[in-house]
């Protein structure tokens, strides 16, 4: 076997060990919620660098069981001063170690073409302080949030199977550094060089998803919709608010409605035992009375009816 049907078989073999389709298919695409848009409001460059590199979870620990899971909030709350509430949302992921990853501010008009500001944040805090973060922000409104709602998404699975294939990648990358220093002729090491930077492509774009992954994994997203309180107060016009009419009018209705079943519960448990009680020995005392009367009316008038047919046969 010559040399160039050696260097042929071994490409081949990193080929199939490197691109496998079962590997392939382990890169997730990233989900829409959680693409990270770019930031209207950046934290110091420093605190954006939140997971470096090196930090990476290793294979043992996801090995030992160790789960990793995702886990992101979104809110909608009623403020006073959305455009103050948005800087205070702000200090406290930058307190907790966190940034902010992009936050609005903008006018809203309301029906009576009043202008108010309104704003939207997202920031992102360390994972294990996520109920803390959401409990501060509850505190920015005095009524319960108009929507919250925490999503999870385990991905130990995903992220161990990127990187087995990183790791079967790398080995691949280190044999094709070697056969392309053993390649003598120009062709070979051109066609050598090809497959290794193939190879290191899908290295860079394996790495990039696994850091994206361990820094969701750390770093758990809060959107929050801040939304004036001016927005959620009742129509008035000229001291007059149809919402309170149409409350007191369904209030009154419950009310009649109540007082009409009350009525029926005490007629059938109270009302009717009693004259069942009372008319029916009634009904049959006064049923006995009358057929005696009946009775007491028709005798009389039988005994006339025989004396005038026993004087008829008397004269015959």
């Amino acid at each position: 076997m010559n040399k160039k049907t050696l260097l042929f078989i071994l490409l081949l073999a990193v080929l199939v060990v490197a691109c496998s389709p079962a590997r392939q298919s382990a890169i997730m695409p990233v989900e829409e919620g959680f693409v990270e848009r770019d930031f209207a409001v950046e934290a110091p460059a420093a605190e954006s660098r939140a997971v470096p590199v090196d930090a990476l979870v290793e294979i043992e620990t996801v090995e030992s069981g160790e789960r990793i899971v995702i886990v992101n909030a979104s809110m909608e709350i009623v403020v006073d001063a959305p455009d103050q509430s948005l800087e205070n949302i702000s200090s406290m992921a930058a307190q907790m170690g966190g940034f902010v990853v992009n936050a609005n501010l903008f006018n809203t008009r309301l029906s009576d073409g009043q202008e108010v500001p309104r704003a939207s944040i997202t920031i992102r805090v360390p994972a294990e302080r996520l109920e803390e973060a959401i409990a501060i922000i509850e505190a920015e409104s005095d009524r319960l949030p108009i929507n919250k709602s925490i999503q999870s998404q385990d991905i130990t699975s995903e992220y161990t199977d990127l990187q087995s294939r990183l790791k079967n990648l790398e080995a691949a990358e280190a044999q094709l550094m070697e056969i392309m220093a053993s390649a003598n002729k120009t062709e070979d090491v051109l066609n050598v060089f090809d497959q290794l930077t193939r190879v290191r492509e899908q290295i860079e774009v394996i790495k990039g998803q696994i850091k994206y992954f361990d820094e969701s994994a750390r770093l758990s997203a809060i959107s929050v919709e801040l939304i004036p309180n001016e927005v959620v107060q009742p129509i008035s016009i000229g001291g007059w608010q149809p919402v309170g009419v149409i409350k007191n009018a369904i209030e009154a209705l419950i009310r009649t409605l109540q007082g009409l079943v009350d009525v029926l519960i005490w007629l059938g448990l109270f009302v009717l035992p009693i004259l069942v009680v009372i008319f029916v020995p009634l009904y049959f005392i006064v049923r006995a009375v009358v057929r005696r009367r009946r009775r007491r009316k028709e005798n009389p008038q039988k005994q006339a009816n025989e004396t005038f047919e026993e004087g008829n046969q008397e004269g015959e």
